[in-house]
């Protein structure tokens, strides 16, 4: 319960903000962490904060995207025993020990998302996003995936075996946009981002 209180004191002087999804192990000379800066910096342009896992790797490189742009970067850090260390480009900085406040946090006061290639837990955060917006549990907003080489064979997938197969509808895979390009990936969440964060009927953003 602290936990969430202390986020919901923080998180409410942000202002609107768009997440950042995306892998802790990406290098610094992995063209995936130069995609990531560049989003951060094309959020800020935008008019949006940023909000990461706090984290290293294409986390860190969306701080220090919206730190070059000279907007707010604020870092959502989960306690763990390896990885998972704040980055140094951070405006503000939470902590939690509880994944489940955490994603509270990620989703409640954002306008939009942007998946970049990662690993287990982005693959979790962005199936959750998708789970949410399918059976309205928030209101919906715009999701983006970076990189068509990474993310392609998994929507081809999700075309040919889930929604072939009556897993899922036609709409469901209209969730996600799937591009190359960081201009073209904010602009798609700023033309397509609600007024302020809303709910249907949801307790994650209510």
């Amino acid at each position: 319960m602290a936990e969430f209180i202390e986020g919901f004191e923080t998180m409410h002087q942000v202002g609107p903000a768009v997440t950042v999804f995306g892998s802790a192990r990406t290098k610094e000379d992995d063209p995936d962490y130069e995609m990531a800066r560049a989003v951060g910096s094309e959020i800020v342009k935008a008019g949006f904060a940023v909000i990461t896992g706090a984290g290293p790797g294409c986390m860190e490189a969306a701080n220090r995207g919206a730190r070059d742009a000279g907007g707010a970067s604020i870092g959502l850090n989960i306690d763990l025993p390896f990885e998972q260390k704040p980055n140094p480009y951070l405006t503000k900085l939470i902590s939690f020990r509880y994944f489940f406040v955490r994603k509270v946090m990620f989703l409640k006061y954002a306008y939009g998302a942007v998946i970049v290639p990662g690993g287990f837990g982005t693959m979790d955060e962005l199936f959750e996003l998708m789970t949410l917006i399918q059976t309205m549990r928030v209101t919906p907003f715009p999701v983006v995936l970076m990189g068509k080489d990474y993310w392609g064979g998994l929507l081809e997938w999700l075309k040919d075996k889930m929604l072939a197969g009556g897993k899922i509808s036609p709409e469901d895979v209209d969730i996600l946009h799937l591009t190359d390009d960081p201009v073209e990936a904010v602009e798609y969440i700023r033309e397509r981002a609600t007024p302020e964060p809303g709910t249907i009927e949801a307790p994650l953003r209510s």
